[in-house]
């Protein structure tokens, strides 16, 4: 199937590297930073000896306090050199577990030339995503792993999450191999040691502002480019027609969960102390249940957009610029089929119900209950003057 190739995916292997140099260069000097403090702290540590067997305490506490500040400037720096990324988090999911969605998974990476998943992860989110990171912090062996987010299985049917992976992997069949997976570990490197650095040296940010201007609108810019290729590729391995579907169908259900189910759900709070309904458990049968398709898909995924989506995630492109990209109309699914999680992951669901459902439990207790003892309290405020008003 034919797919417009855009001029900017030529661009994007030299925007790409250009910023892993930057990042490369950056790293560097704050290295050499470290060391240069380091050193300079041993240098006038000895300076500072040197001057005690003389008998100069002037000179002695002076060399004393630089040794000081070069290695408290050396530490810091070193600190924020070593920032560890963000670790994949979730339910990890074994080959044996789910036996058919790994063959799934295998013939997509094969037939996109993508590297292998060392790791899949089932997460909360309606989402899926790549990450990579080096083994040990920092350094080592990069491993990917594929985020799976269970509210999106519930979402999509198998056609449909075969689209979504199916982008996933394009990033890493052309985007992140080789070099390419060491100059995105370096950038995503620089932009921690950056917002480090900001965050514990506030009086930095605006320099960093100013001389780095130009590398965050490279980013962005590269992030964007990214995601039209990735698209691009997806759309020959799928069709554009499915992988602009998807797209929507993706968007639509994340606003029913959003706008819809969690609200039903939290709105147990005002008349239970605990939640009689256990949002993962119940998911699939509340999106088969509840979503109701619109029959104008358009005037839905439009109102979505005038309530300010399409800023929520400024590094990827908006749905309309994505399907414009695709030149493929802005259209649904005509009905609903069966859930991928129905599909691939049946027996398991129990399970990362269970697992979410708990964990959901621990992060929302605290609000669930003052939410409750609230709405007692004031029902009983309103109950206390209806009596007095019928006394009256």
């Amino acid at each position: 199937m034919y797919v417009p190739r855009s001029r900017l995916f030529d661009l994007r292997p030299r925007l790409a590297m250009r910023l892993g140099m930057v990042a490369a260069l950056g790293l560097m000097a704050v290295c050499a930073v470290v060391l240069l403090a380091l050193s300079g702290a041993v240098f006038a540590l000895m300076h500072s000896w040197q001057s005690l067997n003389e008998g100069a305490p002037l000179t002695t506490l002076a060399s004393s306090l630089a040794a000081v500040l070069a290695a408290y400037v050396g530490a810091r720096l070193a600190a924020v050199l070593c920032v560890p990324p963000p670790v994949p988090e979730g339910v990890r999911l074994l080959r044996d577990a789910a036996p058919d969605f790994y063959q799934l998974i295998d013939q997509i990476a094969a037939h996109l030339g993508a590297d292998r998943i060392d790791r899949v992860w089932v997460t909360r989110d309606i989402n899926a995503s790549v990450m990579q990171r080096a083994r040990w912090g920092c350094v080592g062996r990069i491993d990917t792993h594929l985020m799976l987010g269970l509210s999106l299985v519930h979402s999509v049917s198998r056609s449909q999450l075969s689209a979504v992976l199916a982008h996933e992997f394009a990033h890493l069949a052309v985007q992140r191999r080789g070099l390419g997976k060491v100059g995105a570990h370096l950038r995503a490197w620089w932009l921690r040691v950056l917002d480090a650095a900001c965050e514990a040296m506030p009086m930095i940010e605006p320099l960093a502002d100013r001389s780095l201007r130009r590398f965050y609108r490279n980013m962005l810019r590269l992030s964007r480019i990214e995601e039209f290729e990735a698209d691009a590729m997806a759309a020959q391995f799928v069709g554009a027609g499915l992988l602009g579907e998807t797209l929507v169908e993706v968007t639509l259900k994340e606003r029913f969960l959003r706008q819809d189910y969690w609200p039903k759900v939290m709105a147990q709070s005002e008349v239970r102390a605990r939640p009689s309904i256990r949002p993962y458990r119940e998911m699939g049968l509340g999106v088969e249940a509840g979503f109701l398709r619109p029959s104008s898909v358009r005037a839905a995924t439009e109102a979505l957009f005038e309530e300010g989506a399409e800023d929520a995630f400024p590094f990827h492109p908006s749905l309309h610029e994505r399907l414009r990209a695709l030149r493929v109309p802005l259209r649904a699914a005509p009905a609903d089929r069966p859930s991928a999680a129905s599909h691939y992951f049946a027996p398991l669901l129990p399970t990362l119900a269970w697992v979410f459902d708990r964990a959901w439990w621990q992060d929302a207790r605290s609000g669930w209950r003052d939410q409750y003892r609230g709405a007692s309290d004031s029902k009983g405020r309103r109950s206390r003057s209806s009596d007095r008003t019928g006394s009256d």
